[in-house]
């Protein structure tokens, strides 16, 4: 579905987009809840959705940017928090110590805010709707809520381990990876 929206959303035909991305995200929900009825979770599945869920998303933020419907500092907000909590992922286990990934509110309620975002701002340009204050509030939270939810993973790298260790990792006890399950990822 991700080339699809694309593709529809650089064409703006964001009327047809907002419904390709609505049944992206029903179509998500509904094999989650499946997987989960029939207890049929793989180890490929658990990586792979939320992957595939992040892919919608920040191409959506992308081309929604590149056709001036959404402001470019965000979509780059967006790119670049998700990028450096990867990116720290991806360090930290090839130098032998993969971080424990656990779920964090702040980063849930992220999600759910982008998806929100991504869904109003194809509603209301694919349709000429009016609520441009609606779109300013929820870029507004997006930004607020993208922002802490990166922080929040960053800031136990940053702590120094408590109970005299060497210091410098402190990945102890915090998430610091990204959120897996329910497509509230990163």
């Amino acid at each position: 579905m991700v080339p699809a929206t694309i593709w529809l959303v650089i064409h703006e035909r964001l009327d047809i987009a907002f419904f390709v991305f609505v049944a992206a995200g029903v179509s998500d929900a509904l094999d989650g809840w499946l997987a989960r009825r029939q207890g049929s979770h793989s180890r490929l599945g658990a990586m792979l959705d939320p992957v595939a869920d992040k892919a919608l998303l920040i191409c959506t933020y992308v081309a929604l940017a590149v056709i001036g419907v959404l402001p470019d500092w965000l979509a780059l907000l967006v790119v670049f928090r998700d990028v450096l909590i990867m990116g720290g992922v991806t360090l930290f286990t090839l130098l032998g110590t993969p971080p424990r990934i656990q779920p964090l509110l702040v980063s849930k309620a992220n999600t759910v805010a982008q998806i929100g975002l991504a869904g109003l701002a194809l509603l209301l340009a694919g349709f000429g709707l009016r609520g441009a204050w609606l779109l300013d509030v929820m870029v507004a939270v997006v930004a607020l809520t993208t922002l802490l939810s990166g922080l929040a993973y960053l800031a136990p790298l940053l702590r120094p381990e408590r109970g005299g260790g060497q210091g410098g990792g402190g990945r102890k006890g915090g998430g610091t990876g990204g959120d897996t399950g329910g497509g509230a990822g990163p």
